[in-house]
């Protein structure tokens, strides 16, 4: 099998490997206070700052969670609950609700279905902001929402980098504009993690971020990186607040409560400290293999249109992404057809019992259902060579004049007549 979903999970890094083997011999609970506890919380503190390390934080302000998904979750929620209360009267209080969630349109599910769950239960009022052709956040617009009135906003959520096209958001001048005003925002960076640099406290320093504003929380995940799935982190600053999804021991900062997996922990340090040391290198590396394959994929479809932003190396989109619609195709059939001839990689679009459903990332960049529902994902990563693009390539045609004989999928299905 060709593997190309990388963006979906990439195989674990042997460094990851070894360090989960050798951890998960440790015996202890590293909230116990004898000596076999203690080794534990060892080699679980000495990971917290290792990943910590890589993403530009101090070890402290690092919460692991159970996935990537958690970790977005408690930051949009437990940002919202902290923040939506009508603060007491007091010297420069608003007393103002902040209700208000400002959101990028396209953002991946987990923050989707975040913000959707706090204004379907919680009463919040999710603000949509508009992305341009390329999947890019409108500055402009978030820029006229800030000063309208920030005093109502509780949060700003947006991706670093867009999980299905690869654009790469302007997190610094969100950032800024966010720390202007007031407000925290949080970056869900976990398709970005690994792929370009990631660092916390050199964004505030840029956006002089003052407590509890600006870029004050951002979410990342092991699988991506070669780690282990099953484990992910929200980088908190020391300023921020926020109520936990999750109540017991209040073991990590009272922000997340449960007792903590010393092993997942050793092999995600492992793997992004391993991972940070030859980004640049594996950035470049990504690059050059992913333009080799969008221009293979021109070549061979002419018809097929790049998605996202585009330029050369790794500055406006992913290193490692290359997403493309194909016209008169569903995403789906171009998938199994690769599939059947041993390439694995992904499509734009979500399925839900099994009726194809058109990309919403790329509807909200202004293209057609059509369009949208003819994606196809294809993500190199750290075990990708010349030989899978060329594999990939070779087998692209045949799927392509096969999927495109098929057509579209009608709306109706058979339960509706």
């Amino acid at each position: 099998m060709v593997y190309l979903d990388h963006a979906a999970t990439t195989p674990m890094l042997p460094e990851a490997v070894a360090a989960l083997t050798a951890a998960l011999a440790v015996v202890g609970n590293p909230a116990s206070i004898h000596s076999a506890g203690q080794q534990a919380k060892r080699v679980l503190e000495e990971s917290r700052e290792q990943v910590a390390a890589t993403l530009g934080a101090d070890g402290i302000e690092v919460v692991f969670t159970g996935n990537g998904t958690e970790a977005v979750n408690l930051a949009i929620k437990g940002l919202w609950w902290q923040r939506s209360a009508v603060e007491p009267a007091r010297a420069g209080a608003t007393g103002v609700a902040r209700r208000r969630i400002l959101v990028p349109a396209g953002e991946h599910h987990a923050t989707i279905d975040a913000v959707e769950w706090l204004a379907e239960h919680e009463g919040a009022e999710v603000v949509e902001l508009p992305i341009d052709e390329t999947g890019r956040l409108r500055l402009d617009v978030l820029a006229d929402e800030l000063a309208r009135d920030a005093a109502s906003v509780a949060l700003v959520t947006m991706l670093w980098a867009n999980n299905e096209v690869g654009t790469i958001q302007p997190v610094e001048e969100v950032a800024r504009l966010t720390a202007e005003a007031g407000v925290p925002l949080h970056v869900d960076a976990i398709a970005a993690y690994g792929q370009v640099p990631v660092d916390f406290h050199g964004l505030r320093r840029s956006t002089a971020a003052p407590r509890g504003a600006g870029l004050v929380a951002l979410s990342v995940s092991a699988h991506k990186i070669g780690g282990p799935a099953g484990i992910g982190a929200l980088v908190l600053d020391r300023s921020a607040a926020v109520e936990p999804l999750i109540h017991g021991g209040g073991q990590q900062r009272k922000v997340r409560s449960g007792t903590q997996d010393v092993a997942a922990a050793a092999s995600f340090a492992a793997a992004a400290t391993a991972v940070a040391s030859r980004l640049g290198d594996d950035a470049a590396r990504m690059s050059a293999l992913r333009d080799r394959l969008v221009a293979g994929v021109a070549a061979a479809v002419p018809e097929a249109r790049l998605s996202g932003a585009h330029g050369p190396g790794a500055s406006v989109r992913l290193p490692g992404n290359a997403h493309f619609s194909f016209p008169g195709c569903e995403g789906d059939s171009l998938l199994f057809l690769l599939d059947a001839a041993g390439v694995a990689v992904s499509t734009g679009s979500a399925c839900q019992a099994g009726v194809p459903e058109p990309s919403h990332v790329l509807m909200a960049m202004g293209r057609s259902e059509a369009d949208a529902r003819g994606a196809l994902r294809i993500t190199i990563g750290h075990t990708s060579t010349d030989a899978d693009v060329d594999a990939f390539l070779a087998a692209l045609p045949a799927a392509h004049a096969q999927a495109a004989k098929a057509g579209l999928a009608a709306r109706a299905t058979s339960f509706d007549r």
